[in-house]
């Protein structure tokens, strides 16, 4: 029972710290980090610890699987030579590099092992890395390249790691073994993501209920995990893969009434796993700190050394990877030369995060300063974070690397929702043979209306449009319905269940109303 409560006590904390950091204008793994440090000495509070596998198998393939689902494959397809370049090439530049310089520093300590810790603090994190750049407002393309990023670096990172342990044992450490390995493991990643989601496409076209719908979609990550797990093969690409094939055909798949209920299960999941996985680094820095038995010089210097190799590496390999591949006259001609300002940004947006926290873990404890390391990828979490993820908003906006798509959206959507309206009364006029003419009268003034509301976006956003006050207007409308199905309720003039059934109805066009808000 007392781990339960503890468990309570820590995601109430996390929901409270991430209402907070709305409130201030934060993003949520930055207050949840310093919150979790903050509380690690206050006295009697319970000592948080979270196991490697718990967050490889249980935490990380369900954050993976919803920003695969998220991710639009027509983008990341165009952007997949930039993702592959920061995914592959850059995790495995910046794990050598870390782990030459550890080397140099700690001479005793074998070459693999520095190299496992490089691998270990390489990859950014999946969570805060994109959640910053939707909220600063990035260029489009910009945050496809992050997304892209984190989603695959990971990948790249756990077979290193995996890989340099191994040598330990006394393999050796090269550059292109590696390559080939994390080719391979990635190859077969990619087939058994493939099988998977296939397996969960079918599910899903059989079945009705909204509920099981759910069921499929929770257990998927788990079951594509377990399976690459045991077969020896990339989990993550396995997990991310299967994300994009069923986020790519999900409106083919799957209802309306599923789609909505779905997309909730999985905002709160994810809510819930990214505060409590930020609340714990954060209580579990004080003890990391603590256990350390390397002299404070050394700490100091290493942590420092890591730390600089992470952040300038990730500089050196933006800009030859952006400008040096334009040499080339195809790609000179199919895509435009980006301001420097763009690799900028991009390079800065280097927060590490959940993969760094369990690939530490995950260290064996015969492995020489295992405290040490630790304790430098806890360190260059928290630098990451705090550092960059709370000044990338004002480099954005210093550099105006700003979000320019808002109208060009709106002219896209009100084009293709005239289309889209001409088809329906197309449809409408196929199939309205018998139906009540007012009934045909109310079905064409609902598509004018979403065709009018589209155009209006294009307008002046300081006067409120048509659309805006009808929305405005319903919902005081529908408050005062559902205030008179109440009273009933209390009076015994209705049963129960006619309320929720009405409720039910009442919810589900206010919520339709939200888009007339944004």
């Amino acid at each position: 029972m007392e781990s339960i409560v503890d468990v309570v006590v820590l995601v109430a904390i996390s929901v409270v710290g991430a209402a907070l950091a709305r409130r201030l204008g934060f993003v949520a793994p930055l207050v949840l980090l310093v919150a979790g440090l903050g509380l690690s000495y206050v006295p009697g509070f319970p000592e948080a610890h979270l196991e490697p596998e718990l967050v490889l198998i249980g935490i990380l393939p369900p954050l993976l699987y919803v920003a695969a689902l998220q991710t639009s494959v027509p983008a990341f397809r165009r952007q997949i030579r930039p993702i592959l370049l920061l995914a592959v090439g850059l995790v495995l530049v910046t794990a050598f590099a870390v782990g030459t310089v550890v080397h140099l520093l700690l001479p005793s300590v074998p070459y693999a092992a520095c190299v496992a810790l490089g691998a270990i603090v390489a990859p950014p994190d999946a969570v805060s890395a994109t959640a910053i750049a939707r909220r600063v407002g990035l260029p489009r393309r910009v945050v496809t390249i992050l997304e892209g990023e984190s989603l695959l670096n990971d990948a790249t990172a756990l077979v290193l790691v995996r890989l340099a342990v191994g040598a330990l044992a006394g393999g050796a450490v090269g550059f292109w073994p590696i390559v080939g390995q994390v080719a391979l493991k990635a190859g077969v990643g990619v087939l058994i993501g493939l099988a998977g989601a296939v397996i969960a496409a079918k599910l899903h076209r059989k079945i009705v209920d909204p509920l099981l719908d759910d069921a499929v979609s929770l257990l998927t990550p788990f079951v594509v995990v377990m399976v690459a797990e045991e077969l020896g093969s990339s989990s993550v690409v396995a997990v991310v893969v299967a994300g994009l094939y069923l986020g790519h055909r999900i409106p083919y798949l799957l209802s309306a009434t599923s789609r909505l209920q779905m997309d909730a299960v999985w905002r709160l999941i994810t809510f819930l796993l990214e505060g409590v996985v930020f609340l714990i680094v954060g209580l579990q820095l004080r003890s990391i700190g603590e256990g350390i038995t390397t002299g404070v010089g050394t700490t100091v210097a290493v942590t420092a050394a890591v730390i600089g190799v992470v952040v300038v590496v990730r500089f050196l390999w933006m800009y030859p990877a952006t400008y040096l591949v334009r040499l080339i006259p195809r790609i000179r001609e199919r895509e435009e030369r980006p301001p420097i300002a763009v690799p900028t940004v991009i390079a800065w947006a280097g927060m590490r995060g959940v993969v760094t926290l369990a690939a530490a873990q995950s260290l064996p404890d015969d492995i020489g300063n295992k405290d040490l390391f630790l304790f430098v990828a806890f360190a260059v979490i928290v630098f990451t974070l705090l550092l960059q993820g709370t000044t990338l908003p004002w480099l954005a906006v210093r550099l105006n690397v700003r979000q320019d798509t808002t109208s060009a959206d709106a002219l896209a959507e009100a084009s293709v929702q005239y289309q889209a309206g001409r088809a329906a009364l197309e449809a409408l006029d196929e199939k309205a043979d018998g139906a009540p003419s007012e009934v045909v009268e109310r079905l064409r003034a609902l598509i004018g209306s979403r065709s009018n509301n589209a155009w209006e976006r294009l307008g002046n956003q300081q006067r409120e449009t048509p659309s805006a006050a009808y929305g405005r207007l319903r919902r005081e409308m529908i408050t005062a319905e559902r205030h008179v199905f109440k009273i009933a309720r209390n009076e015994g003039r209705i049963p129960e269940e006619v309320l929720t059934r009405a409720q039910r109805e009442l919810d589900l066009e206010e919520s339709q109303l939200q888009r007339s808000d944004d």
